[in-house]
């Protein structure tokens, strides 16, 4: 009997085959570097009038500003490192995708506009890595994403103050909350969740005000991570 005929031989390469295509699926393929997106605003006599978010496709953001702490206090630079809900990024990239990676110029070049700062979008990861500055685009995505990321960066400018007045002006919370309540209730501001650390605290501080311990609680609940 041939050798190719045997039963025996004919299972034992089909075994050894299965197992080296098995050890092929387990090679780890090369790794590749998580997309980017970042925002970057200049708005001289705003407030911030500087600021940068950057998410990473990982889920990972950072966010740098200049924002004032108080009315008559100096500009204050600081940097969060925070996660990003799933719904965020994937919205974020989704529009980053449908501006073709801002590449071109994405400005709408009106000389009769108002400045509302410079704005710059970039992107990048192993494959692309494209920025684009605009005033104000016509582009539906970017005009999107623009609003998107304004009010991510109001929301973590209202963190960096909770932080500030929990620690030295603790009668300034309840104006502060109210505002973000109101906020809240126009959809102005997103991520809430990533300020639950600094709104737990105050929630659970006897040292403040129950209605401000109320308004933090009550913003803790729309987060989802109220206790």
């Amino acid at each position: 009997m041939a050798l190719e005929n045997d039963p025996q031989i004919t299972r034992l390469t089909r075994a050894y085959t299965l197992s080296f295509l098995i050890l092929l699926c387990c090679i780890p393929s090369p790794a590749q570097q998580a997309g980017t997106v970042t925002f970057t605003l200049d708005f001289p006599n705003s407030e911030p009038d500087h600021y940068v978010i950057s998410v990473s496709s990982d889920g990972h953001a950072t966010y740098e500003s200049n924002g004032k702490l108080s009315p008559d206090a100096q500009a204050d630079a600081s940097r969060l490192d925070f996660s990003l809900s799933p719904a965020s990024r994937a919205r974020i990239f989704d529009l980053a995708k449908r501006a073709h990676y801002f590449q071109g110029d994405i400005d709408s070049k009106k000389r009769n506009l108002a400045s509302t700062g410079s704005k710059t979008l970039t992107y990048k990861d192993d494959q692309r890595s494209t920025k684009a500055t605009y005033n104000y685009s016509p582009v539906s995505a970017v005009q999107q994403l623009t609003q998107l990321f304004q009010n991510l960066s109001a929301t973590l400018e209202f963190g960096r103050r909770l932080e500030y007045f929990h620690h030295y002006q603790k009668l300034a919370l309840d104006e502060e909350l109210k505002r973000m309540e109101e906020m809240a209730k126009q959809n102005g501001l997103i991520e809430l969740s990533a300020l639950g650390p600094i709104l737990q605290q105050i929630a659970n501080d006897n040292s403040v005000i129950n209605p401000v311990r109320a308004r933090a609680q009550r913003l803790l609940e729309r987060a989802g991570v109220g206790h």
